[in-house]
């Protein structure tokens, strides 16, 4: 699983770092990051819902 975060299309909500904060957190400015490692993580049933949370559809997930 590839678990990135658009960094144009990511207006720091932070839904992402609230629902999975195993996979997600914000940068010093606020917006969404992957966690160093995650990028390639096992993702699961959190990170899919990080991406359907996010109001902006800046999260993929992708098998």
């Amino acid at each position: 699983m590839r678990i990135s975060i658009d960094g144009d299309l990511c207006i720091g909500a932070g839904q992402c770092a609230l629902t999975s904060p195993d996979f997600f957190t914000q940068d010093d400015d606020g917006f969404g990051t992957v966690l160093p490692g995650q990028d390639r993580g096992g993702g699961g049933p959190l990170v899919r819902e990080a991406a359907r949370a996010c109001p902006v559809r800046a999260i993929s997930v992708e098998e």
